[in-house]
């Protein structure tokens, strides 16, 4: 348990962060538990998947724990060290915001998966039971669910019509895979959270942006990317843990702990898949309406052809760079793309 020191900085840092957060992070008697989330309101993981999680958190407790959502607290990478000092109860983040510690999950993210964000956030959560969840990564941390969204696509202010069109080009990252695939394709990556994607893009910052195709709506990249470029089965997946404060779960009613634990998981990482997956087709059709160039690839298109070559050799890098993690990452990696496809055919 953390010492008395330790708990006052962290009830000083939460009335720092806001009046409103001032004390949350003890539970007390009518306990709330405080969850920290960013990108814009529209995005599903602030329309369902967080408001849904905390209906099934108090419906679970019979009301003894409240979940009360805070928007925007920094910069996403910080979400991690927010928990983790108990300044927020819970949050969720991108692993690529934070280099070299969280290495395991990138596997997912691997051109090849060729599966929609749920298919692929149900088997990164059972992989990770069976394999990475020795590394220990989110030391610190109590996990709650893992996921991916959508297959990432192409959004440019100008048309492409070929892979030799990107040279050059400036092209925001959100890190992970990302970079990788920024460095094959010879562009200029442009390192940025993606809530400032859209002023990017108004300003001529950037060219273009790797996202899912729900962003189109989510974030009006209609307006500002009006060219949309569909990949089949993406050109990439980008994971995302949501986290709560082991200290805090400690503090609960052990049966209360529990509750929450039993409404999360892979259901928990199920919804958040479904949920970035109706918001793509939804961004997809939005696009469409408001007149995006949009040009769905087929799999033997030439680009498409173009783009597997360039991406020959990510599997075994990725294999090559979790060595000193101790796991089977070969067997992982089947297994992940295994669990994934069955899932989604069955479903």
């Amino acid at each position: 348990m953390k010492n008395l020191g330790t708990q006052v900085k962290t009830l000083a840092a939460a009335s720092l962060l806001t009046v409103g957060l001032a004390g949350t992070s003890v539970a007390t008697a009518s306990t709330t538990l405080v969850v920290g989330t960013w990108m814009p309101p529209s995005n599903p993981m602030n329309t369902v998947v967080w408001p849904t999680w905390a209906e099934w958190v108090e419906e679970a407790t019979d009301g003894r724990v409240e979940v009360k959502i805070e928007h925007d607290l920094g910069h996403p990478r910080t979400y991690f060290q927010l928990v983790e000092d108990g300044v927020i109860n819970a949050g969720w983040s991108y692993h690529g915001y934070i280099p070299g510690r969280f290495n395991l999950p990138m596997a997912v993210e691997q051109p090849g998966m060729g599966v929609n964000a749920e298919a692929a956030s149900a088997a990164l959560w059972d992989v990770h039971q069976e394999h990475f969840a020795q590394a220990n990564e989110y030391q610190g941390l109590e996990l709650l669910a893992l996921l991916t969204h959508g297959p990432g696509q192409l959004h440019t202010r100008e048309p492409i019509e070929n892979l030799d069109d990107l040279e050059n080009k400036r092209i925001r990252s959100g890190g992970g895979v990302q970079a990788e695939l920024a460095e094959r394709l010879d562009v200029t990556p442009v390192s940025a959270p993606g809530s400032r994607v859209y002023e990017m893009l108004q300003q001529g910052v950037i060219d273009g942006v790797f996202m899912p195709a729900q962003e189109q709506r989510s974030l009006r990249l209609n307006e500002v990317a009006p060219n949309l470029t569909v990949f089949p089965g993406g050109m990439y997946l980008g994971s995302f843990a949501m986290f709560i404060d082991p200290y805090f779960m400690e503090s609960l009613d052990p049966e209360d702990a529990e509750a929450i634990r039993s409404v999360s998981g892979r259901q928990l990482s199920i919804l958040a898949g479904q949920a970035w997956d109706e918001a793509d087709e939804q961004g997809l059709e939005y696009a469409r309406e408001e007149g995006v160039n949009v040009v769905v690839l087929e799999e033997d298109d030439a680009m498409v052809q173009e783009f597997r070559e360039l991406t020959e050799g990510m599997d075994q890098q990725w294999i090559d760079s979790v060595t000193a993690e101790g796991v089977d990452a070969a067997q992982a990696l089947e297994d992940l793309r295994r669990i994934a496809r069955e899932y989604e055919a069955q479903n």
